[in-house]
């Protein structure tokens, strides 16, 4: 259930309400109540034939609307009336308040009875409660509105805002609502897509990057590649200082998404052209791993890279590059000064491989390696 289906839940119940206040202000107070009775009896008729159904809030708002006019009409005194409102609307901040804010989402869990065969994952969950906490302090504001303008405010102003503000403020939400995701996807539209693939690799979908780095139920593959020099030194890159994720740490020597509709070939390739410069260059195929971090997830495709090629940096992808021994990346582990990705990626993947061939300077590819 969406904010307009919630919206027009409520409409209903507000009507008799609405009908008190012009009947009110025209004929008076009796005459109202009268009149906002009849109207909610013909509510609940006209709802039960057309839809087969009781609508509870149409009778609780009536009832309410009853009860309270008659203290007043008894007291002499309309506060209690004026009060009606503000009382519902208590009773729909908490039950609100309480499923925004908590772990047990009880609208939620209502809608899920009315929506059978409807599934819902992480994100939307995640949007629906981020509504019910903007849904939250729109009721809780208009409700103290309503308590405010029953004390010190005119019976016009107290009419206006306990009924028509509340969907004005509603109304406005949605404008900004609807601009605002227009906005958005007008800048994902020009975003970089990336594939959404199982731990295989298989296609599932596509998303838009800054979605993937949000979201890391989204796994997208990644290409690294490791190039050697003749001493048996591997170079790695020093990450710029404005990058989002581990920015001014050294990392993997080359880096990159694989674009959708790109091979992971035709990927890696592209990212050693723009990274380091490289045109030319023998592949090996090492192995892949599912990288989790708190904001996304990588299935990581690993090369060894071979060229005759020198590298020259590209300033505007790294700060910086140079090739390190394998004592010195060892002594940086647990230092902060590598990136949590390629210290794993070394340690469970490269370390072990490097051992196995007796860290010889370059044991790692054949010439027809590709």
């Amino acid at each position: 259930m969406n904010r307009m289906e919630i919206l027009k839940k409520l409409l209903p119940g507000f009507l008799p309400l609405i009908v008190f206040i012009v009947v009110d202000e025209i004929l008076g107070t009796k005459v109202g109540i009268i009149f906002a009775l009849f109207f909610g009896i013909s509510e609940l008729i006209i709802i039960y034939f057309k839809e087969k159904r009781i609508d509870k809030f149409v009778i609780l708002d009536t009832s309410l609307l009853i009860a309270f006019g008659g203290v007043s009409l008894l007291l002499e005194n309309d506060l209690f009336f004026k009060l009606k409102p503000a009382l519902i609307e208590l009773i729909f901040c908490f039950i609100i308040g309480f499923s925004a804010f908590s772990k047990q989402n009880l609208i939620l869990n209502m809608s899920k009875r009315y929506m059978k065969g409807v599934e819902m994952n992480d994100m939307i969950e995640l949007k629906f409660k981020k509504s019910l906490k903007v849904m939250f302090w729109l009721f809780f504001i208009h409700t103290l509105l309503i308590i405010y303008s029953s004390y010190y405010m005119s019976n016009a102003a107290w009419a206006f805002i306990s009924s028509a503000l509340l969907y004005i403020l509603f109304g406005l939400y949605f404008v900004f609502e609807f601009v605002s995701n227009k906005l958005k996807f007008s800048k994902l539209n020009s975003e970089e897509i990336l594939p959404i693939v199982d731990e295989n690799g298989q296609l599932l979908g596509t998303a838009p990057r800054s979605v993937c780095h949000k979201n890391n139920n989204l796994l997208h593959p990644v290409i690294h590649v490791h190039f050697f020099n003749e001493k048996g030194e591997i170079f790695l890159q020093k990450r710029t200082k404005n990058k989002l994720i581990q920015p001014d740490k050294w990392d993997t020597a080359v880096g990159g998404h694989v674009s959708a509709g790109e091979t992971i070939e035709q990927a890696r390739e592209k990212e050693v052209r723009e990274e380091l410069g490289i045109t030319v260059a023998d592949y090996q195929f090492i192995g892949k791993y599912i990288w989790k971090s708190e904001i996304e997830s990588e299935l990581v495709f690993v090369f060894f890279g071979n060229t005759n090629q020198e590298i020259k940096i590209n300033k505007d992808e790294i700060s910086d590059g140079k090739f390190w021994s394998i004592n010195e990346i060892t002594k940086c582990i647990d230092n902060q000064i590598i990136t949590p990705n390629f210290e794993n990626e070394f340690k469970n993947l490269l370390l072990p491989i490097l051992k196995k061939n007796g860290f010889k300077k370059s044991p790692f590819l054949t010439q027809n390696s590709h």
